[in-house]
């Protein structure tokens, strides 16, 4: 049984709030469990633009040391792993408030959290196949047909979606709406894109619901398929909220 969790983007309050909500017991030090035996899953995309993104990530690197959490990175995981490895990344669309939270830590805890992250982006895998395949977790989704692959096509497409190579006039990439053709029967849970509400489309659901932009933080059960959601505590920013291709 998986609980899956969409794009936190550093909302600290409303992650622990939906872990509550949802049945999770936090320790002291923020352990996890469930009565239940159930597994909580990240699908990437733990920090940026939110209040709280070093704490986000503090609880996710303890618990995915303990076995407690799966993960998979989304692309803003993937630039904060290449800035933590000192690679030239650009800090903009969300990772400048990120870096500013990370100045602030002493050393010690900054470590602890940069060699914590790397370790956790290294040891999960890019998406993760869960219940004799019957389930896909992938951050910006997945084609059937790359379904077991890992190719840089595959990479790309899981972080970004299905970009055309294209972008509007305000900087954001053309995507094209992969979910309409999908047709595998493996069902793919992703975020990625934020949507006013959860989007159920051909064995697919969309997750993010945008909690970083004033709406929602969600949690998808499976294999009941049931959601469980807490409202956001940021202000509701509408035009991030566009229809895909738009």
């Amino acid at each position: 049984m998986f609980d899956i969790i969409g794009d936190v983007h550093g909302c600290y309050d409303e992650m622990i709030a939906l872990l509550k909500k949802a049945g999770y017991q936090i320790d002291g030090d923020e352990r996890i469990s469930h009565p239940e035996g159930r597994t909580l899953v990240f699908l990437g995309d733990l920090t940026d633009r939110g209040p709280d993104s070093v704490g986000v990530l503090r609880f996710a690197i303890k618990n995915w040391k303990e076995d407690r959490i799966l993960y998979c990175p989304g692309n803003h995981c993937d630039k904060l792993y290449r800035y933590f490895l000192g690679r030239n990344v650009q800090k903009k669309h969300g990772l400048e408030t990120t870096v500013a939270e990370l100045e602030e830590l002493k050393t010690k805890d900054y470590t602890f959290i940069s060699e914590g992250f790397n370790r956790m982006v290294e040891g999960s895998p890019l998406y993760l196949i869960l219940d004799n395949r019957k389930l896909v977790v992938a951050h910006a989704g997945i084609r059937g047909d790359f379904i077991g692959k890992t190719s840089k096509k595959v990479k790309t497409f899981v972080l970004y979606g299905d970009i055309t190579g294209g972008t509007h006039p305000d900087g954001r990439p053309v995507r094209r709406d992969w979910a309409k053709e999908y047709t595998h029967d493996t069902y793919v849970v992703y975020g990625h894109t934020p949507v006013r509400e959860p989007r159920f489309l051909n064995h697919t659901v969309n997750i993010d619901t945008g909690c970083v932009f004033g709406n929602r933080l969600t949690i998808f059960r499976w294999p009941e398929k049931e959601l469980v959601s807490v409202p956001s505590g940021l202000p509701y920013v509408e035009e991030k909220f566009r229809p895909i291709g738009e």
